[in-house]
């Protein structure tokens, strides 16, 4: 059969605007995010001098904002260091420093969310905090909780059962201010509450939210679980229409489980939520080194929604060995609650608890540190 020219060009016509209807359509439903270059291979080494520490307190959990007077400033957690490491379930509080450069060194400013009561859901320790601004208002989440046994003092033994108490009291709250240097207003009640018979039935807590571009609505992920303090430690999602709006389960479920039935320590924790224009990203902490081979190193992934998330081609999202700008290497006995300082939409610093001792959580002294970012 002849196809005449003009025949053969309308028919070519015809399917290319085929092709392209049906790419919409798929791109509608929803598309599998490209990904970028790893997130491992973009850490600079990390500043000698920089980050946030303080001689007599123990110092955790850097989060890092841009002021509107052209400072950086700092939340993260301080307790006495004559109380011990484990004091942070029952010493944290939430300060406030800052910095004319954004890899530091910081300078302690305030008490950013002091002790308030006994009464409260965060009265006695607020720990973990995340700050971001919202229109023209900053809010800086947390978790806090309260606890009806004496505040133990240093030199005291703990009754065996104290820390599990404090633990099992933790909530998400979120403060907000007008200006970044405060006062903080704090809600009276959490933003999420456990949830009885699911899998976070005892705690929420460690917020990490992302504000979503184009709906201005606050994706927000959070950690739980359901058999007290022990593995495995989860991770779930909400959202809200505003940060102090009500925050709804957009799962029923864990966005992730990797456990099986004779390994549940295949854990995460430590998440650090930010929504690159195009799509979510995720690094978060593998507490026990099965998913992506370190204990304690990190874990890269990624979604398109928030809700169904997949580990990147190249897992490993940073490790506890660290090469120094002076050029020296070190392995660090702790890496914890990554923070990334997003400028412009792209993050330009990772910031990170950690310290120096012989083995994990056995520390001499632990700081903030930073790492710059390609």
């Amino acid at each position: 059969m002849n196809i005449s020219r003009e025949n053969f060009m309308k028919t070519a016509t015809l399917i290319t605007v085929l092709l392209i209807t049906i790419s919409s359509m798929t791109f509608s439903c929803g598309k599998t995010p490209k990904e970028e270059k790893p997130f491992i291979d973009k850490l600079l080494p990390a500043i000698k001098d920089g980050g946030f520490e303080m001689s007599d307190y123990w110092i955790w959990g850097a989060s890092v904002i841009k002021g509107d007077d052209g400072q950086y400033h700092m939340f993260a957690d301080r307790w006495p260091k004559d109380l011990g490491f484990k004091a942070w379930i029952t010493a944290s509080e939430v300060v406030h420093a800052v910095s004319e450069k954004p890899e530091g060194p910081y300078r302690f400013v305030d008490i950013a969310l002091p002790k308030r009561g006994i009464e409260y859901f965060d009265g006695l320790v607020t720990h973990n905090p995340r700050i971001i601004k919202y229109e023209d208002i900053y809010y800086l989440y947390y978790f806090g909780t309260t606890y009806d046994f004496p505040i133990p003092k240093a030199g005291e033994e703990w009754q065996s059962d104290y820390f599990e108490r404090a633990w099992m009291n933790k909530r998400i709250g979120i403060a907000w201010s007008k200006d970044i240097n405060g006062p903080w207003h704090r809600p009276d009640h959490p933003a999420i509450e456990p949830r009885q018979g699911k899998w976070d039935n005892n705690i929420t807590t460690n917020p990490s939210p992302a504000i979503t571009p184009n709906t201005g609505k606050i994706l927000l992920i959070y950690k739980s679980s359901q058999d007290n303090s022990s593995p495995p430690l989860l991770l779930g999602v909400a959202e809200a229409d505003s940060p102090l709006g009500e925050y709804k389960r957009l799962s029923d479920g864990p966005i992730f489980k990797f456990q099986e039935d004779d390994k549940k320590d295949n854990d995460v924790e430590d998440p650090f939520l930010w929504h690159n224009g195009e799509y979510y990203e995720l690094i978060m902490k593998d507490r026990f080194g099965h998913i992506c081979g370190e204990d304690g190193g990190g874990i890269h992934a990624i979604s398109d929604n928030g809700i169904d998330w997949k580990l990147s081609s190249k897992i490993k999202a940073y490790s506890r060995t660290i090469k120094w700008n002076d050029g020296t290497i070190t392995h660090q006995a702790n890496f914890e609650r990554p923070f990334l300082l997003i400028e412009k939409g792209k993050p330009t610093y990772l910031f990170a608890a950690t310290g120096d001792g012989d083995s994990p959580w056995n520390f001499t002294r632990t700081w903030n540190m930073v790492i710059p970012l390609k």
